[in-house]
Formats: C-alpha cells, sequence, structure tokens
C-alpha cells in the first residue's frame, strides 16, 4: 500500500497559503515544472531502463543511491539507515526513494513538484511493495507541504540534479532544518559547482559560477539516451550555486556542517567527454584529460 499526501490541499496557516501561491505565480517554476512532467514520461517508458524488473527486484537498488549512502554512513549511529525515518527531497519518479526503502528506512517521504512524477513513483511503489508517502510541495518550502512533520526526520537527502533547479537556497536550508529531528542529519550530493560555468558543453568556461547567474535555454531532450524530441514543453531554467550559498545557507538555518567532499565520478555524463567508470559504475574524465571534481557531497546535522 502506497500513502498519499498532498501540499495542493489546506494550508497549515495563512502566511503558508501566501507563500505558495507565491512561487505557483512564477513562470520560471511553471516552466520547469511542464518540462519535468515530460521527462517523467520519458524516463518512465525507457529512459530509466526496465523499471519493472527494479520494482520486483526486492533487492535492487539504485548506484545513485549506492553512493549516497556511502557518504552518509558514516554519520549515522552504527552507520546504519535501518529504523532511521527518512525524507528525499526532489524525489522525481521514486526509484531512489524506493531504494532508501529497501535499504531499511522507516517512514519514508518523498517529495517533488511534479504530479506526473508522483504518479508514476506511486505506481513503482505499489509494485515493489513499499510503503512511501509522495508528497507534492516545491523543496525550497517542504515544511510547509509537511506541517505535520516538523522535527521528525532522522534523516534528509537530496542527490544529483537537484539544486539547480532552485532559484534560491535559504528557504531550501530553513526547511530542511524545521524537519530535522533533534541530532538529525542533512546529505546532498549534488553536481559539482564547477560544471554550471562549463555549462555541461567542455572545458571551456561559458557562464558565471557563483550564486546568482541564471542559464535559461530551450531543449527538446532529457539527459537520457533517445529521448531527442521528446520533451514538448522545452524551456529550463538552472540556477548557479556556489560552495560559498550552499554551505553558509545551511549554517545560518542552523545547522553544523560535518564533512564536505569533492569526487571524481558523476552518475551521469555530465561532460561530453567524460568515460563509462567500468570498475565503480558512473562517469570518469579520461586519463589522458585533467582530473576535475564532478560531484560534492555535503552532510550537516541538527543540533540537539
Amino acid at each position: 500500500m502506497v500513502d498519499v499526501h498532498s501540499s495542493l490541499g489546506g494550508c497549515p496557516d495563512q502566511r503558508g497559503c501566501r507563500d505558495r501561491g507565491r512561487i505557483q505565480d512564477r513562470q520560471d517554476i511553471n516552466d520547469n515544472l511542464e518540462n519535468w512532467n515530460d521527462r517523467a514520461t520519458v524516463h518512465m517508458n525507457g529512459g530509466y531502463g526496465d523499471i519493472d524488473a527494479f520494482a520486483d527486484n526486492p533487492e535492487a537498488i539504485t548506484q545513485v543511491v549506492r553512493r549516497d549512502y556511502e557518504v552518509l554512513a558514516p554519520h549515522l549511529k552504527e552507520r546504519a539507515i535501518q529504523g532511521k525515518r527518512l525524507l528525499h527531497l526532489q524525489c522525481h519518479i521514486g526509484l531512489d526513494t524506493v531504494s532508501w526503502y529497501r535499504l531499511g528506512a522507516t517512514q519514508v517521504h518523498g517529495l517533488d513538484f511534479s504530479d506526473v512524477s508522483l504518479d508514476y513513483a506511486r505506481s513503482i511503489a505499489e509494485r515493489a511493495h513499499a510503503t512511501i508517502d509522495f508528497v507534492q510541495g516545491d523543496a525550497r518550502h517542504a515544511d510547509l507541504a509537511l506541517p505535520d512533520c516538523l522535527n521528525m526526520f532522522d534523516a534528509v537527502v537530496t542527490s544529483v540534479g537537484t539544486i539547480t533547479w532552485l532559484p534560491e537556497l535559504s528557504d531550501w536550508a530553513r526547511s530542511i532544518a524545521s524537519l530535522l529531528t533533534p541530532g538529525g542529519v542533512f546529505m546532498v550530493r549534488d553536481d559539482h559547482p564547477l560544471l554550471f560555468a562549463l555549462d555541461n558543453s567542455g572545458l571551456d568556461l561559458k557562464q558565471g559560477y557563483f550564486s546568482g547567474t541564471e542559464s535559461t535555454y530551450e531543449s527538446d531532450a532529457s539527459y537520457t539516451k533517445g529521448s531527442a524530441g521528446k520533451i514538448a514543453h522545452t524551456k529550463n531554467h538552472n540556477w548557479a550555486h556556489d560552495f560559498h550559498e550552499i554551505v553558509e545557507s545551511l549554517i545560518d538555518a542552523g545547522l553544523s556542517i560535518e564533512s564536505l567532499d569533492e569526487h571524481r565520478i558523476a552518475d551521469w555524463q555530465s561532460l561530453p567527454m567524460l568515460v563509462p567508470n567500468d570498475e565503480e559504475g558512473g562517469w570518469r574524465m579520461p586519463q589522458e584529460l585533467p582530473d576535475i571534481p564532478l560531484t560534492f557531497s555535503i552532510v550537516a546535522r541538527k543540533g540537539r
């Protein structure tokens, strides 16, 4: 059974209703929402491989979550997620969310702004016999979508291609802090901020690195093979978030940084020259080119 909640119903207070209305009125966010609704259908219908096989195999864990868990585990008691209450932000169609459930997390919630993505996520979770609450809401204001979950989660996670879709991070960090239980941990693992400046096109700088830089572009494809021409709503908006903004937003929200790392392995072909990393999966720089960080990770903790 899959439990379903939605942030489209009642509001915990009038301030929350005003905030949510302002979010929905942003044309750039609506452009991204329409684009991700299209992507969800592409990803569900072949873009992410054999989803039925994943759902039917109770031991299947995505490579993304395997890497996330390597980052998060040292900051958990006994290095285990078993029995920990977990929220997965920007969960898309839920494959990673199901993976966290299979690793033993409990009271698992997945949040995304795309209702199409969440419909697919619910169908995958139901087939996988995973009890997960999928919630529609803006990741910057997840606390408004989950008013009954304040100070509840032992772990909040987000990963791979997420924060570049958020215009700013101060509300995002504040919301995360309000949903964590005292002593709870937050983990973000995502594309390295340097890649934004490279514009996913090579090793030449294409645009600004620092926070405040916006990239608006048209594309009828997603990041999966065979997706060209399948995206009807082609306008995308991405925003740069440098390390200063990411770290300071978490600190300003009252979280303590426990680790910050840079990694050589990407989860997708985020630069055209990357080659498959046969040993560990993912993608890496070819040996003849300079090595640069492709992803980063941060773990932060809420005080007791």
